[in-house]
């Protein structure tokens, strides 16, 4: 069975030419040619060896991904559509602005996270994506934006792991493709302008740290254990305190000095001054101004029983962090014409995670979770 090319790093690639009985410096021409220059045949490499090439048509490929749909938002924003077998989709969105263009990455079929105000959680999980389905989104878009806007540079210059799916719940074949990003042979990113999103898994942002810190994001959305188990329920696992105690840890190896928080903005449930003062208390409680807030719009679906939090409402939230000493922006909402933006990716998949079973679940694992009133010091009700 022949290798996909598109799943290997510098260091996989240099392996698998040596077992072809090619010295390194062939590793890095094929890399160069897939990955900056895009090419999917094997005759096009035309500074390889002949005899290389013929050993690479018989034991490897580069496999892209099959595109079933793209749209084009009236703001810019591009969505595609990829089939990745089995029934299954992912989707990838494309992000322009002036100073920069930003690529949102999957890194799973679905979700298994299921945070009641994600419609992507609400579909349902299916796999893992491979590593060269991961790499396989940028070798797209690209080599397509390269070609669409008749450039010759890079177009995309970030990229953020926050597409379909939890980054670290599929570990194994992010790490790989991060490398794939970052390698000057690849696509020459800046670990500043490569970022993971999490919704906190623990452990695996320490592995992070030490296997290849790039910047962090995490989705926070509650100030508080009892409020965020409904809203995330990976949070019974890794509670708040935990989780943030493992944000200041990554610090010492992040290439910013600062942790983005990211956090959905929700009528009545988790807006309030009240929230706001927990927030600024709780990171507050380690010292310095290590992080910064990214109040995000909700964009509401039928399923979640949720509404967007109002504009004054957003912005009252935000002038409390802010006077706190904690950077806080407001999130520009992108491609919401294409259901492109924060929380909306879908794709073609099926139920498979019985969201209301497992949040049932939750509640009989702590039943305090859903007894939030406003008369609590948590500020929100249920």
């Amino acid at each position: 069975m022949t290798v996909n090319l598109l799943d290997l790093d510098l260091e996989g690639l240099t392996v698998f030419c040596e077992r072809l009985g090619e010295k390194r410096f062939r590793a890095v021409q094929l890399f160069r040619w897939i990955h900056q220059k895009g090419a999917r045949q094997f005759d096009e490499m035309t500074d390889l060896a002949k005899s290389l090439r013929e050993k690479l048509k018989t034991s490897a490929r580069i496999e892209p991904l099959a595109v079933v749909s793209q749209h084009i938002s009236s703001d810019g924003t591009i969505k595609w559509l990829f089939d990745v077998g089995g029934g299954n989709a992912i989707e990838t969105v494309f992000i322009p602005e002036e100073d920069r263009g930003t690529l949102c990455i999957s890194s799973q079929a679905g979700c298994a996270v299921g945070c009641r105000f994600c419609s992507t959680g609400h579909q349902g999980f299916s796999r893992n994506l491979t590593t060269g389905e991961i790499v396989a989104q940028l070798w797209f878009a690209e080599h397509f934006l390269r070609r669409h806007l008749q450039r010759d540079e890079r177009v995309i210059s970030n990229v953020v792991m926050m597409g379909m799916g939890e980054p670290l719940q599929n570990y194994g074949e992010l790490v790989p493709a991060l490398r794939v990003m970052l390698d000057d042979h690849g696509y020459g990113l800046s670990r500043r302008r490569v970022t993971v999103s999490t919704s906190g898994i623990v452990p695996m942002i320490d592995r992070l740290a030490q296997d290849c810190p790039v910047a962090l994001a995490v989705s926070l959305h509650a100030p508080n254990d009892a409020l965020r188990d409904t809203l995330v329920p990976l949070n019974l696992k890794y509670p708040l305190a935990q989780l943030v105690a493992a944000c200041h840890r990554y610090l010492a190896f992040a290439p910013r000095d600062f942790i983005t928080f990211e956090y959905c903005m929700l009528d009545g449930v988790n807006d309030t001054d009240a929230c706001a003062r927990q927030l600024a208390e709780r990171v507050k409680a380690h010292p310095g101004a290590w992080c910064k807030f990214n109040l995000i719009p909700f964009n509401p679906f039928p399923a979640s029983g949720l509404l967007r939090s109002k504009p004054e409402r957003v912005q009252a939230f935000a002038r409390i962090l802010n006077d706190a000493g904690i950077t806080t922006t407001v999130r520009k909402t992108r491609g919401d014409d294409i259901d492109a933006a924060c929380g909306q990716l879908a794709g073609d998949v099926k139920d498979r995670t019985k969201v209301m079973v497992r949040m049932e679940r939750n509640r009989t694992l702590r039943p305090h979770a859903l007894q939030v009133s406003a008369n609590t010091d948590t500020g929100v009700s249920a």
